[in-house]
């Protein structure tokens, strides 16, 4: 199991968070996410090891950037 986390920005509502998380969830190998609108941190649990390229198109799609 792999463990990651990101930093998102732009997140305001229970709304952002929902679609943070149904697009990284949506991410082939992903297994669990956990999103914090407070701190803008998102846990990604994969079993196998997702790139930052996959993640950070997912977090676009939802309509939102990774903090670099």
């Amino acid at each position: 199991m792999s463990i990651q986390t990101i930093t998102v920005t732009g997140m305001t509502c229970g709304h952002c968070v929902s679609s943070v998380r149904e697009e990284v969830g949506g991410i082939p190998g992903v297994t669990g996410v956990d999103v914090d609108l407070k701190t803008g941190r998102v846990t990604i649990e994969s079993d196998t090891h997702v790139t930052a390229d996959a993640i950070n198109a997912a977090v676009a799609e939802a309509g939102y950037q990774v903090a670099s």
